[in-house]
Order: structure tokens, then C-alpha cells, then sequence
């Protein structure tokens, strides 16, 4: 999925955008309350499968090059206990999760069909939450369940998901805002049952060193990575404040300068949560825009938004790749220039 400089040293890496946070563009189009429910956004597979199409649609109309499926908070057990289906529907509505965002794909395609250059077609990237989300009492966001879960678990737990998503032909799967380490290296192998399958994983982190249960986040990601090079297309972080992101990845790749690692970055607008009042201090955060170039000068190569992140912030989002893409041809020919007038 990456493009390599050309010959001449002009020609800019590629650069993917991501999505933005769905929930946050999904309430765009439901008269719902989102945020508390115990399956989040998930729940809209169910109720509002046409509103989840709309929302895909929201992104890819505004730039991104791949769309995430609605499946963070969407489990078999959680199916169950919440909406009151059997195992099989339960499966099911995982499946349809992928469905809705395939036939989004389908539409804009069919839309933009005159539009879309080099044929370049979305890729719908199935998404994969820690077991955390859907304990449904915080823990997602400090990864304390790893203390008293065991492994074998959230491994059981996780199968079926991945199976679903898999079995639904997803092009990726993003495992995405995990917390701690053990859950990590257990995705990190359980993606070895299956062996075509592609995946980025993306941490919470709570500073801007550690991820959410307090491991180091560099020595995390490194381990994670080296553990199936062939599987992983990146990693990162995700669903943190944009303001962590430049020193959780400085230096990251200073020990592989010829084999750098792709990080991936799509953090939340950096608004906080109040839990009895909803997201807070949206006039207090710089636009996550102003990070972008500045994060792709450190190596980000896949890049876009979590949490309080709309539609039209991919379109910015995608100016700024635009931007440094740019820069980085003109400082690039600039390079070789000056090459050939020392030689």
C-alpha cells in the first residue's frame, strides 16, 4: 500500500487518509443519543443500517481513502445480551457491518465513477475493539481488565469478530484502541489464524509516552510489529489528543532509517468526556489539521480521526497531506539540484 519514491527523489510517498469518527458523523444523520449506550454506534447495524451507509459515504465524499467498518463496540455477546438475538444473528449483524460499508463503497463508486483517478478504489477496513468496550464500565480506557482477564478470553472473545469481518471480505482490519499489552500480542498472534489477512493496530495512550495501562508505547509497537512483519501494514495510535502524538512517535524509527516501521495516526479532536455532560472544551483544542504535516515529517504514513472528528475535518485532513506532498517534491528536486551543481 505504499508508493516508494521515483528515481529522480521528487516523487512524495503515499500517504492514506483514514476516516473520521463515526459516531461523531453518524449523529448527523440520527436523532439518537450515541454516546453511553452500551453497544455505542454499533447499535445503529440494527436500528439504522441506511443512516450507516449515509455515514460512510459522509467520508468517502470528503476524501478518505478507506472507510472503517461500524463495528468497534460490535460483539456476539453483546448482540445478545443488548439486543436480544441469538448467536447466529449476533454473528450475522457483524457481518452486515462490513455489508453496509461495502455497498457505501458501491454507491460513491458508482457516484464519482467519472471523478476517481487511477482507479483507485476505497478500502473498507474492518474494525476491531478491545475487550474492554464492551465491559462497558470504563476499563476500555485504562486497560484494567488485563489484570484480572485472562488471555484465553479475550482470545475466545475476539475470534468470532475477526471470523465475521473476514468471512464478510473486508481488505484490512484495524485493531484499534487497545490499551495494554497483553491484548495487543494475543491480536498480534490470533491474526495468524488468519493468513490472508492484513491489519494495522492502533493504541490508546494516555500521555505522551505510555499506552492506557502504562506500558511504554514505542517499546509496545516495536514488539507487536516484530512479532508478524508480514501481517501488520502499520502501527500507531489512535482516539488520544492530537498534542500526544508528536512525541509518542519522535525517534521511532532512528534505529531502522532503511526499514522505517509505517506508523499510523487518527487521534480525537482534543475535546475531554465528561461523562455527565458529554464531550467538553472543543473551543480550548487546536484543529487537528495543524498536526498533519507535522506528524507525516515523523513518519506517519496513514492518517485521519477518531472521537469529535466530522466529515469535513477528513477534507482538511486530506488538504494537509496535499500540502505536504507538495513541500516534499519541491524540497526533493530542491535535494538533487544541489546535487548535481556540487558534483
Amino acid at each position: 500500500m505504499m508508493t516508494p519514491t521515483n528515481g529522480e527523489g521528487v516523487d512524495a510517498p503515499r500517504i492514506v487518509v483514514l476516516d473520521g469518527g463515526f459516531s461523531t458523523q453518524l449523529s448527523c444523520h440520527v436523532g439518537h443519543v450515541i454516546d453511553g449506550d452500551p453497544l455505542w454506534s454499533a447499535r445503529f447495524l440494527h436500528t439504522h443500517p441506511e443512516e450507516v451507509i449515509n455515514t460512510h459515504l459522509d467520508f468517502l465524499r470528503a476524501g478518505a481513502d478507506l472507510i472503517i467498518t461500524n463495528t468497534y463496540q460490535a460483539s456476539v455477546e453483546g448482540f445478545m445480551e443488548h439486543l436480544g438475538l441469538t448467536q447466529q444473528q449476533s454473528y450475522e449483524l457483524i457481518i452486515r457491518g462490513a455489508e453496509l460499508a461495502k455497498r457505501a463503497r458501491t454507491l460513491y463508486l458508482e457516484e464519482y465513477q467519472d471523478y476517481i483517478q487511477n482507479g483507485q478504489v476505497p478500502l473498507v477496513v474492518g474494525s476491531i475493539g478491545p475487550f474492554g468496550a464492551h465491559l462497558h464500565d470504563g476499563s476500555e480506557y485504562d486497560g484494567s481488565y488485563a489484570d484480572t482477564t485472562s488471555i484465553e478470553t479475550m482470545r475466545e472473545w475476539h475470534r468470532p469478530r475477526i471470523q465475521a469481518l473476514v468471512e464478510a471480505g473486508v481488505d484490512l482490519l484495524a485493531l484499534e484502541t487497545i490499551p495494554c499489552q497483553e491484548e495487543a500480542e494475543m491480536l498480534c498472534d490470533l491474526l495468524r489464524e488468519f493468513p490472508n489477512m492484513k491489519a494495522w493496530l492502533a493504541f490508546s495512550c494516555k500521555d505522551n509516552q505510555s499506552i492506557a495501562h502504562g506500558e511504554s508505547f514505542q517499546k509496545v509497537a516495536k514488539k507487536c510489529w516484530e512479532s508478524n512483519p508480514d501481517q501488520l501494514v502499520a502501527v500507531g495510535v489512535n482516539c488520544c489528543a492530537p498534542s500526544y502524538v508528536a512525541n509518542l512517535l519522535k525517534g521511532f524509527n532512528d534505529d531502522r532509517p532503511h526499514a522505517p516501521i509505517p506508523l499510523i495516526v487518527y487521534p480525537n479532536s482534543g475535546e475531554k468526556y465528561n461523562p455527565q455532560i458529554g464531550w467538553i472544551d472543543r473551543d480550548k483544542c487546536e484543529a487537528v489539521e495543524v498536526f498533519i504535516q507535522q506528524w507525516l515529517d515523523l513518519g506517519v504514513r496513514y492518517v485521519g480521526g477518531c472521537c469529535r472528528t466530522y466529515a469535513a475535518d477528513v477534507s482538511r485532513i486530506r488538504n494537509q497531506v496535499h500540502c505536504w506532498r507538495d513541500r516534499y517534491r519541491f524540497q526533493s528536486k530542491q535535494q538533487v539540484q544541489n546535487k548535481v551543481i556540487a558534483e
